[in-house]
């Protein structure tokens, strides 16, 4: 095939198509952000170690206390950690993201993946120099201040909307959701053992924190080096919409509405007008509450998997964070089938229910077995936010891609920020009565976040 050969479904075959292509730099950050959350645990608690609360008692206490302390301080630990880690991004992501508009794509995600380095950077000097644990505060900062995953996570979306056809966009971003589970899968599943590579005092978790700084540079590179950015796919429709700032029709939430519906060249009547702006305003509001039940839960598990019944060690920790990887691949494949059967609000909802089911269960876990079944249930638990994006991205003009994704990100940030500190408290309250508490809470918020989907969905139909 020559320079000027012509594709058949998609036109002129650009050259150097493959360096379009955001998957390597999700894949290569993502291993490195796999091996340092699993790093960032161990240290942690190797730091707030129960050797480290009996030296400092008086008397000996016993050992179900001693885990205790051990419980809080971590999760005090968490607490400002991921204040800082969620709040540093709103200074600085939205401009990100205004910047990535007006001039470079790439702006969203290079100085992202700067932060995450220098991140990463930090908690291997902690780790060769014995630094205290508070530095991680300054070096989570650092990271926010960069834009974070708010940041990052925007410009990517961007890229792969950019990249894509309006029929093929949600498949196309639960693709990159794909690629990214994939690569955390792997990392989380050799941290563990990256981990006990090299015991000792100054020295342990050095492994596994040289290999997340190894990655993360790979990443940066590779963005500044290598990638480019897509020729925007979108066609622009021959329907006017009557709402500023929104473009398509509502045949893309709802494919099996017949095309008859829309007349080419003559907008709808004003009484007839789909309500766009409500509808992006009720995806909104079921992305922020669908949000807080999942960052609840992600911010508790490795508390709870930590301290009896479960206790687990490093290698099971690394096994528990890989099987919370899984649902990428199960999301995806159940993208490809729903989605030739049911329009965007069903798929939506559909994840929903899963994670609030495999929420519940989660709540009474007693056994490790009974870990992984509660995780199995959560099988289509990314569904909702990827498909969110992808049903958004349908209504608004491609030149606001950038503002409004990094817009929904940071209230997403936002709200996680509160969401992990009640969480927290809640597990501080709740650990010896009953430790599943915060997880029954998830699981109400995420079967409380189907009626604004569902109210959209009414919408589509009218």
């Amino acid at each position: 095939m020559g320079p000027g050969a012509i594709c058949p479904w998609r036109g002129p075959l650009p050259r150097l198509q493959v360096w379009t292509w955001i998957e390597p730099v999700v894949a290569s950050n993502q291993v490195a952000t796999s091996l340092y959350d699993a790093g960032l645990l161990l240290v942690v608690k190797a730091s707030f170690g129960v050797g480290a609360f009996s030296n400092h008692s008086a008397s000996p206490s016993p050992r179900g206390a001693l885990e205790d302390q051990q419980q809080r301080a971590l999760s005090n630990f968490y607490i400002i950690y991921n204040l800082v880690m969620g709040l540093t991004p709103l200074l600085s992501a939205y401009w990100l993201g205004w910047l990535s508009d007006r001039y470079h794509r790439k702006i969203a995600i290079c100085v992202p993946l700067l932060g995450f380095l220098l991140s990463r950077l930090a908690l291997l000097l902690k780790v060769l120099l014995d630094w205290p644990v508070e530095m991680l505060y300054g070096a989570a900062a650092l990271n926010g201040l960069c834009g974070g995953f708010s940041a990052f996570w925007s410009g990517v979306m961007a890229l792969g909307s950019l990249g894509s056809s309006e029929g093929r966009r949600s498949l196309r971003l639960i693709l990159i959701d794909l690629i990214l589970g994939l690569a955390g899968f792997c990392g989380s599943m050799v941290s563990g053992h990256l981990f006990k590579q090299m015991v000792g005092h100054t020295r342990q978790g050095l492994v596994l924190t040289a290999c997340s700084v190894s990655c993360a540079s790979c990443a940066l590179f590779y963005s500044l080096l290598v990638l480019k950015v897509p020729e925007s796919m979108a066609k622009p429709s021959k329907t006017a919409d009557t709402v500023s700032g929104t473009v398509g029709t509502y045949r893309t939430l709802d494919p099996d509405q017949p095309a008859s519906q829309s007349v080419v060249g003559h907008p709808p009547a004003p009484g007839k007008a789909r309500p766009q702006k409500t509808i992006i305003a009720l995806l909104f509001v079921g992305a922020v509450i669908y949000d807080l039940a999942v960052v609840g839960t992600v911010d508790v598990i490795p508390l709870f998997v930590l301290r009896e019944p479960l206790s687990w060690n490093q290698v099971q920790v690394g096994y528990g964070m890989a099987a919370g990887y899984t649902i990428f691949i199960t999301s995806f494949l159940g993208v490809l089938v729903f989605s030739r059967c049911f329009r965007d609000t069903t798929m939506i909802m559909i994840g929903m229910v899963s994670f609030g089911s495999g929420a519940l269960l989660l709540a009474f876990v007693k056994e490790t077995y009974m870990f992984y079944i509660a995780r199995a249930a959560m099988l289509f638990a990314l569904i909702p936010i990827t498909t969110i994006r992808s049903a958004m991205s349908k209504l608004i003009k491609g030149s606001s891609y950038g503002k409004v994704f990094v817009i929904l990100q940071l209230s997403l940030a936002l709200t996680g920020v509160v969401t992990s500190t009640v969480y927290n408290e809640i597990y501080q309250l709740t650990m010896e009565k009953f430790v599943g508490t915060c997880f029954a809470l998830s699981s109400f918020l995420s079967f409380l976040a189907i009626i604004p989907i569902g109210y959209a969905k009414r919408l589509c139909l009218l």
